[in-house]
């Protein structure tokens, strides 16, 4: 697939913002903690700082909304989304479940997403309409129709442990074929590839998600909320799985 101008920008700035942090995986280097807790490295800020200023040098008219560096022109008709290390708590354990996520935004809807996992050496895209790929290999659900029969990960559990929806989660649980929790963006490209059927999560932030949602719905998969809304910018739950088993997971919870 001939990628777009979009996506051309979008697969230099993570090919540039993987440079930057793996530089500094496995090394020694300061950690300091957010207002909400979180972790944040001089890795983070500096690989945003990469993907901002080429992504600002080919389109000066886009908003940007990035984890680290904050917000521009969010209303713009075009908005980059940009997490440059989804995962830093894997990155500081020294562990590879981390990736940089780049989404664009148009008038609100999610049309572009890039999602690179270096230490994975996994790198995915995807276009509306257009496909998902995985290293250059076309990416699609699976055909999985029953509860009974599918591979179910889950991540972020926190605030459905302590919900009213921790009991229906339980009963969707005892019912798969398969309980796993890749969490981050590796459930999401193994869903997108085929190789597990259902993701759940809470607790998330759109930044860490709206790249990988364009990718599992160009892979032909269904990408909600857990209440099975459309994304947006406060979204902080999922439920992505087949077209064939979101419905029935969404009614089971």
């Amino acid at each position: 697939m001939q990628p777009s101008e979009h996506l051309s920008v979008a697969l230099n700035a993570a090919e540039a913002a993987a440079g930057v942090i793996m530089k500094y995986y496995q090394q020694q280097f300061q950690i300091e903690t957010k207002s909400d807790l979180s972790p944040v490295t001089i890795a983070d800020i500096e690989s945003e700082k990469v993907i901002r200023q080429i992504i600002s040098d080919a389109f000066p008219g886009h908003g940007f909304y990035g984890e680290e560096t904050g917000q521009e022109n969010i209303d713009a008709e075009y908005l980059w989304l940009v997490d440059p290390i989804d995962g830093t708590k894997s990155f500081v354990r020294e562990y590879p479940f981390f990736s940089t996520q780049i989404a664009l935004m148009r008038d609100g809807e999610l049309v572009l997403g890039v999602s690179s996992a270096p230490g994975f050496k996994e790198l995915a895209w995807a276009e509306k309409g257009r496909g998902a790929f995985l290293n250059g290999k076309r990416l699609a659900v699976s055909d999985i129709d029953s509860i009974d029969q599918c591979a179910l990960s889950t991540g972020n559990l926190k605030t459905m442990a302590s919900g009213p929806d921790w009991g229906s989660l339980g009963k969707l649980v005892s019912r798969v074929s398969r309980n796993r929790g890749y969490g981050d963006f590796y459930h999401y490209h193994l869903l997108a590839a085929g190789k597990i059927d259902v993701v759940l999560e809470s607790d998330v932030n759109i930044l860490d998600i709206a790249a990988l949602a364009v990718i599992v719905r160009e892979a032909g998969g269904v990408f909600t909320d857990l209440n099975g809304g459309e994304l947006g910018l406060e979204t902080r739950s999922v439920l992505a799985a087949n077209a064939l088993l979101h419905g029935q997971v969404l009614e089971g919870l």
